[in-house]
Parts: C-alpha cells; sequence; structure tokens
C-alpha cells in the first residue's frame, strides 16, 4: 500500500491548476482551476488521513514534478491518467472508503476538465 503516490499526484495538479489560474485570459478557465486547487487538496488530506486511520502514517509522499509545457487541460489530463493507474496498485481495490474517495478526485479532475473542454 503506497497512497503517498496518490496524495504527490493530487499536490502535483494543485500546483499546477494554481499557477494556470494566475495565467489564463478566460474567466471560466480561471474559476473552473480556482474550484480545482481549492477543492483537490482537501480529498487529498482525506485520503490520507483515511487512509493513515487504516495502515498507520503516510512516510513517503514523493515530490513531482510537471510534464514539460503542456496546457492546463493536458497536465489534468496526464495526472489523471495517472491517478486512475495507480489506485489499484497503491490501494485494495476491496477498502471502498479509500476508494471513494478517490472516486471523488476523478469526480473533481472530471468535472474540470469539462468546464475547461467546454467554456474556453
Amino acid at each position: 500500500m503506497n497512497a503517498g503516490n496518490l496524495i504527490a499526484i493530487c499536490f502535483l495538479s494543485r500546483d499546477v491548476a494554481h499557477r494556470e489560474h494566475l495565467k489564463t485570459d478566460s474567466y471560466a478557465a480561471h474559476k473552473a482551476l480556482q474550484e480545482f486547487y481549492e477543492g483537490i487538496i482537501p480529498l487529498a488530506d482525506s485520503l490520507a488521513e483515511t487512509c493513515q486511520g487504516r495502515h498507520g502514517i503516510i512516510k513517503d509522499i514523493p515530490y513531482l514534478a510537471p510534464e514539460g509545457k503542456m496546457d492546463a487541460i493536458s497536465q489534468l489530463e496526464s495526472q489523471l491518467k495517472a491517478l486512475e493507474s495507480r489506485r489499484y496498485a497503491d490501494l485494495d481495490k476491496a477498502d471502498s472508503p479509500l476508494q471513494n474517495i478517490v472516486d471523488e478526485i476523478v469526480k473533481l479532475y472530471l468535472d474540470t476538465l469539462y468546464m475547461l473542454r467546454r467554456f474556453k
């Protein structure tokens, strides 16, 4: 079990979304990214604390760097893909409380991607 990887992806996404929020010319993107970066940290915190309640303290949350010079949509798509590909490797598939939090994280990514794509 290594929820630290999933939490690291969330932290990276927060940083990317906040930076993109500050430089976008689109009001819709500005607001969508703000909702994302304000929403992802409480979800990451919930995942960490629930996981620690089940498995003990998470000793390692890696520092991640964004992938090159991609736009906000590409960055979030890449991070969502990483999150979804790791979730069952890093958390027991049958641990529904933890998987439900990951579902909420995935939902936030998808909602944000919809807003960014639809209201450019």
